[in-house]
């Protein structure tokens, strides 16, 4: 027949799989029967288990191909009976050594997907429709295992082999293949004893796919017994914890448990027992190094193939992060709500303090010294309420007086100033620039202004406002209202300032602690 089609869609996992192998050598009447009864063996099982009774009962299965093949010698002759035959719990069938096939039972018709016919020349070798190697190229029917095995005599054993069927389905076969030999050692056909193992291959590359998702996991994923020992520990547990896994595995898992806490483990314990998960629960476990990590606990209980609990399985996520971001938007949130409060302070007191003839001279003072104050938040802001710098404090402030010619010199070390401070110098040069510009120097088209501080030995601004070119200056008769404004600001942060009234120009020193 025509075994040439076109590709089909890859291997699919069926529901239900033909495991067999019970007492595969009891129904076959082989004495060791006993010592061979294998069910549902894992598929982690080591191979010279889980291949036992296959390899045991093919060499029986091999003698009784002896007789589809006509050979009747006394001492090998074992005719298993049709019934017996289909009962086998594998697929098998009979070739010649010219490959045609002889015999199959009702196993491997459904493995194949089809019945192929006996004997047929166009049958040759095997009775699937195409076969395919692991690495998923095509396998041509004569360089097929049981090809090999006629033509070299070498058994085969457990070997996989891709099978296609007519509609296009796949399947995985371990293929045991025995040569029959005549009495002089001549090849005279083989026995394919095999096994669909499509399903358990999906398991085992799920579990493979499973493991590695678990092992380059960040959380510590790690599951205990119900005695609290644990039994296994991934990269992302010796990450958060410190452990190695050699040096963890076997111990109990309130190594990890702080010991005000250890009533907690108990707790969960008791849970999982009850077969209760536990999510999202937030604690504190403790690292190799003794240090303490803030951790999301998950706790799920793991279940053996009865559905008794039997263990846990923990995911652990370090939030020390996100506790930490936490106890800032706290803080931050507090912060904002004390400047708040202190900028509404300030701004009440700048209006308590402001007085003027008219109403629209009173609005003037008022939105000017407000306008300081905003002026001086933006520079907040952009050092994230760090507080200003006082070079470009100073130098926003007397922007507008500037001009084309250099009216204003400032001079001074580097300062940050923090945000009470800086609030407090805003309003004192706003202050001061607006008394020079009405009585003052900058009053005058000759006049200047020089701005000067230092930094003195017990950490105080020591500032100096001079100014120069301007009208004579005629000491005044009474407090201004623009001195008792910086004299109670100054003031409130422990500051000094003075006055001195000289002729060439007003001179005014403000001295205030930093922090």
């Amino acid at each position: 027949m025509d075994k040439t089609a076109p590709n089909r869609p890859g291997r699919e996992c069926p529901k239900q799989t033909y495991t067999g192998l019970q007492r595969v050598d009891s129904l076959l009447g082989n004495e060791d029967s006993q010592r061979t009864t294998m069910t549902n063996v894992p598929s982690d099982t080591p191979r010279s288990f889980r291949s036992k009774p296959v390899r045991s009962s093919i060499q029986v299965v091999a003698k009784a191909a002896r007789v589809a093949l006509g050979l009747r010698h006394e001492e090998q002759a074992f005719e298993l009976p049709g019934r017996l035959f289909e009962q086998l719990p594998f697929a098998v069938y009979v070739c010649d050594r010219d490959g045609l096939v002889l015999r199959y039972n009702r196993r491997a018709a459904e493995l194949w997907g089809r019945s192929p016919k006996l004997s047929d020349p166009n049958e040759r070798f095997c009775g699937s429709y195409r076969m395919f190697r692991p690495d998923g190229s095509l396998l041509p029917h004569h360089q097929c295992p049981m090809a090999d095995v006629l033509r070299t005599g070498v058994s085969v054993r457990e070997q996989e082999v891709h099978i296609e069927r007519p509609n296009g389905s796949r399947g995985i076969a371990l293929v045991d293949i025995e040569a029959v030999k005549d009495s002089g050692g001549n090849i005279v056909g083989a026995v394919n004893c095999f096994q669909d193992i499509t399903e358990r291959k999906c398991t085992e590359e799920s579990m493979r796919r499973l493991a590695a998702i678990v092992e380059s996991s960040d959380d510590a994923i790690v599951s205990k017994d119900l005695d609290g020992i644990i039994t296994t520990w991934n990269g992302g547990a010796e990450h958060i914890f410190g452990y190695l896994s050699e040096e963890i595995i076997g111990k109990p898992i309130t190594i990890l448990v702080p010991p005000d806490r250890q009533k907690e483990e108990e707790a969960i314990i008791e849970r999982v027992r009850r077969g209760q998960r536990v999510e999202h629960y937030e604690t504190v476990r403790q690292r190799k190094d003794g240090g303490l990590v803030d951790i999301s606990l998950s706790v799920s209980p793991v279940r053996n193939a009865q559905g008794k609990v039997v263990g846990a399985s923990k995911i652990a996520r370090d939030i020390t992060e996100h506790k930490r971001s936490q106890a800032q938007i706290v803080n931050l949130a507090r912060e904002a709500e004390h400047r708040t409060k202190n900028i509404l302070a300030t701004v009440l007191a700048t209006v308590r303090l402001s007085h003027s003839d008219t109403s629209d001279d009173l609005k003037q003072l008022i939105e000017g010294r407000i306008d300081a104050l905003a002026k001086v938040h933006t520079l907040f802001v952009e050092s994230r309420w760090a507080g200003a710098e006082l070079h470009r404090l100073v130098t926003q402030e007397l922007s507008p007086y500037s001009g084309e010619r250099a009216r204003v010199r400032i001079d001074g070390p580097a300062v940050m100033l923090e945000p009470s401070a800086a609030q407090t110098t805003a309003i004192s040069l706003h202050e001061l620039a607006t008394n020079a510009a009405k009585y003052g120097s900058l009053s005058a088209a000759g006049g200047h202004i020089e701005i000067a501080w230092s930094l003195t030995a017990d950490r105080r601004l020591s500032l100096r406002w001079i100014e120069s070119g301007g009208p004579t200056v005629t000491p005044p008769t009474h407090r201004g209202f623009g001195t008792r404004v910086m004299e109670n600001i100054i003031g409130q942060l422990r500051g000094e300032v003075r006055f001195d009234w000289r002729d060439q120009g007003l001179t005014c020193e403000i001295n205030l602690p930093l922090a």
